[in-house]
Protein backbone atom coordinates (compact mmCIF):
# COMPACT_ATOMS: atom_id res chain seq x y z
CA UNK A 1 0.00 0.00 0.00
CA UNK A 2 1.50 3.41 -0.97
CA UNK A 3 1.27 6.05 1.09
CA UNK A 4 -1.40 7.82 -1.32
CA UNK A 5 -3.43 4.90 0.22
CA UNK A 6 -3.40 5.76 3.72
CA UNK A 7 -6.12 8.47 5.22
CA UNK A 8 -3.71 11.35 5.24
CA UNK A 9 -2.40 13.47 8.03
CA UNK A 10 -5.77 15.29 8.53
CA UNK A 11 -8.18 12.23 8.28
CA UNK A 12 -5.50 10.25 10.47
CA UNK A 13 -6.00 12.71 13.36
CA UNK A 14 -9.74 12.90 12.84
CA UNK A 15 -11.46 11.13 16.37
CA UNK A 16 -13.89 9.93 14.36
CA UNK A 17 -12.16 8.29 11.94
CA UNK A 18 -10.23 6.69 14.68
CA UNK A 19 -12.62 5.57 16.50
CA UNK A 20 -14.87 3.88 13.79
CA UNK A 21 -11.74 1.93 12.28
CA UNK A 22 -10.54 1.10 16.31
CA UNK A 23 -14.16 -0.48 16.33
CA UNK A 24 -14.18 -2.21 13.01
CA UNK A 25 -10.97 -3.72 13.91
CA UNK A 26 -12.12 -5.02 17.64
CA UNK A 27 -15.73 -6.22 16.24
CA UNK A 28 -13.47 -8.31 13.69
CA UNK A 29 -10.97 -9.81 16.12
CA UNK A 30 -13.96 -10.56 18.60
CA UNK A 31 -16.16 -11.91 15.90
CA UNK A 32 -13.08 -14.05 15.06
CA UNK A 33 -12.84 -15.10 18.51
CA UNK A 34 -15.44 -15.98 20.09
CA UNK A 35 -17.59 -17.53 16.81
CA UNK A 36 -15.81 -21.19 17.69
CA UNK A 37 -18.18 -20.86 20.77
CA UNK A 38 -21.68 -20.48 18.47
CA UNK A 39 -21.95 -16.62 18.99
CA UNK A 40 -20.85 -13.51 17.72
CA UNK A 41 -20.10 -10.33 18.96
CA UNK A 42 -23.18 -8.92 19.75
CA UNK A 43 -24.76 -12.18 21.51
CA UNK A 44 -21.62 -11.47 23.69
CA UNK A 45 -22.41 -8.45 25.04
CA UNK A 46 -26.18 -9.85 25.95
CA UNK A 47 -24.29 -12.27 27.96
CA UNK A 48 -22.23 -10.24 29.81
CA UNK A 49 -25.14 -7.67 30.32
CA UNK A 50 -27.13 -10.59 32.29
CA UNK A 51 -24.16 -11.88 34.44
CA UNK A 52 -23.42 -10.76 38.05
CA UNK A 53 -26.22 -9.39 38.58
CA UNK A 54 -29.17 -10.46 39.91
CA UNK A 55 -31.89 -11.78 36.95
CA UNK A 56 -33.00 -9.00 34.55
CA UNK A 57 -35.54 -8.13 32.37
CA UNK A 58 -35.52 -7.66 29.01
CA UNK A 59 -36.05 -4.38 28.83
CA UNK A 60 -33.19 -3.62 31.46
CA UNK A 61 -30.87 -5.71 29.36
CA UNK A 62 -32.13 -3.42 26.26
CA UNK A 63 -31.23 -0.25 28.34
CA UNK A 64 -27.82 -1.77 29.76
CA UNK A 65 -26.35 -2.15 26.34
CA UNK A 66 -28.37 0.79 24.46
CA UNK A 67 -30.20 -1.38 21.86
CA UNK A 68 -34.07 -1.21 21.38
CA UNK A 69 -36.38 -3.69 22.81
CA UNK A 70 -37.36 -5.53 19.24
CA UNK A 71 -33.59 -5.81 18.76
CA UNK A 72 -32.82 -7.03 22.18
CA UNK A 73 -36.02 -9.67 21.91
CA UNK A 74 -34.68 -11.22 18.38
CA UNK A 75 -31.20 -11.52 20.43
CA UNK A 76 -32.50 -12.82 23.20
CA UNK A 77 -34.91 -15.36 21.03
CA UNK A 78 -31.98 -16.31 19.23
CA UNK A 79 -29.51 -17.16 22.22
CA UNK A 80 -32.87 -18.53 23.98
CA UNK A 81 -32.99 -21.02 20.47
CA UNK A 82 -29.25 -21.73 21.39
CA UNK A 83 -29.75 -22.84 24.99
CA UNK A 84 -27.54 -20.07 25.93
CA UNK A 85 -30.85 -17.95 27.99
CA UNK A 86 -33.91 -19.03 29.65
CA UNK A 87 -37.29 -16.20 30.11
CA UNK A 88 -39.40 -16.38 32.78
CA UNK A 89 -42.60 -14.16 34.21
CA UNK A 90 -41.13 -11.84 37.20
CA UNK A 91 -42.44 -13.77 40.45
CA UNK A 92 -43.42 -10.03 41.18
CA UNK A 93 -44.86 -8.71 38.32
CA UNK A 94 -46.31 -11.00 35.88
CA UNK A 95 -45.70 -8.77 32.56
CA UNK A 96 -41.93 -8.53 33.14
CA UNK A 97 -39.96 -11.51 31.86
CA UNK A 98 -36.52 -12.16 33.52
CA UNK A 99 -34.03 -13.53 31.12
CA UNK A 100 -31.06 -15.70 32.69
CA UNK A 101 -27.96 -17.82 31.48
CA UNK A 102 -28.66 -21.06 31.72
CA UNK A 103 -25.89 -23.29 32.81
CA UNK A 104 -24.96 -24.01 28.95
CA UNK A 105 -25.22 -20.05 28.80
CA UNK A 106 -22.69 -19.82 31.82
CA UNK A 107 -19.80 -22.17 30.08
CA UNK A 108 -20.15 -20.21 26.59
CA UNK A 109 -19.69 -16.90 28.46
CA UNK A 110 -16.74 -17.96 30.28
CA UNK A 111 -15.22 -19.53 26.91
CA UNK A 112 -16.54 -16.62 25.04
CA UNK A 113 -15.00 -14.50 27.32
CA UNK A 114 -11.51 -15.88 27.67
CA UNK A 115 -11.56 -15.85 23.27
CA UNK A 116 -12.45 -11.94 24.15
CA UNK A 117 -9.59 -10.88 26.30
CA UNK A 118 -7.09 -12.96 24.11
CA UNK A 119 -8.61 -10.60 21.15
CA UNK A 120 -8.29 -7.77 23.14
CA UNK A 121 -4.87 -8.50 24.04
CA UNK A 122 -3.63 -8.50 20.02
CA UNK A 123 -5.74 -5.82 19.59
CA UNK A 124 -3.67 -3.72 22.19
CA UNK A 125 -0.59 -5.39 21.71
CA UNK A 126 0.79 -2.64 19.41
CA UNK A 127 0.58 -0.62 23.13
CA UNK A 128 2.60 -0.77 26.18
CA UNK A 129 0.64 -2.03 28.98
CA UNK A 130 0.35 1.20 30.69
CA UNK A 131 -1.07 2.68 27.85
CA UNK A 132 -3.44 0.12 26.96
CA UNK A 133 -4.82 0.59 30.83
CA UNK A 134 -4.83 4.30 30.02
CA UNK A 135 -6.72 3.64 26.91
CA UNK A 136 -9.35 1.43 28.79
CA UNK A 137 -9.06 4.12 31.63
CA UNK A 138 -9.91 7.56 29.07
CA UNK A 139 -12.60 5.60 26.89
CA UNK A 140 -14.19 4.63 30.63
CA UNK A 141 -14.51 8.21 31.63
CA UNK A 142 -16.06 8.97 27.88
CA UNK A 143 -18.51 6.33 27.86
CA UNK A 144 -19.80 5.42 31.86
CA UNK A 145 -21.63 7.80 34.10
CA UNK A 146 -19.76 8.62 36.47
CA UNK A 147 -19.70 7.00 39.90
CA UNK A 148 -21.99 8.67 42.41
Amino acid sequence: MSSSDGPGPELSRNLVYLLKHAHLRMAELTGDAVAPHGIDGRELGVLLSLTGREPASQQQAAQRLGIDRTTMVAMLDALEGKGLVSRHPHAEDRRRNVVELTDAGRETLHLATEANNAAERDFLAPLTPEAAEHLRTALQKLVLPPDD
